[in-house]
């Protein structure tokens, strides 16, 4: 492992921006530039935002490592044909995320999409969906 992880959820969060970017199936859909954190509906169309992250710490693993149940949220936005675009974007993004990312300073002992909702925008225009990862991250300081 490389360097020090003092927040997983934000080490997982770097490792799937990564990830998404080199599948040549998301980047032809999503801009790399609008694959980033955000907390609020884009105004660059199509995005990936990552949300706030929760950790849920089980504590000490063997060798002095921490391990923590890590759950973060990747919404998709889109404005071209609203929801159908949204959902043609989470599709490439749901196939990457069979495959675990890597990352630096980290190992994930589980990876899963757990979840996709599709939450109708106030303005029908707009396409949103929420992907649910939850990751096992085990590190060390």
């Amino acid at each position: 492992m490389g360097r020090a992880v003092i927040d997983p959820s934000l080490a997982l969060q770097t490792a799937l921006r990564a990830h998404l970017i080199a599948d040549p199936a998301v980047t032809p859909l999503v801009d790399p530039a609008s694959i980033r954190d955000g907390a609020m509906r884009p105004d660059e169309l199509p995005a990936i935002l990552f949300g706030a992250g929760s950790i849920m710490m089980h504590g000490r693993a063997s060798g002095g490592q921490f391990v923590a149940t890590v759950f973060l949220d990747l919404h998709v936005w889109a404005i071209e044909d609203g929801l159908d675009r949204a959902k043609h974007i989470g599709a490439a993004v749901a196939r990457r995320l069979m495959d675990w990312p890597t990352g630096d300073g980290f190992a994930l002992d589980d990876f899963k999409h757990s979840r996709t909702v599709w939450p109708r925008d106030p303005d029908p225009k707009f396409g949103h969906g929420v992907l649910s990862i939850e990751a096992v991250v085990r590190w060390s300081i």
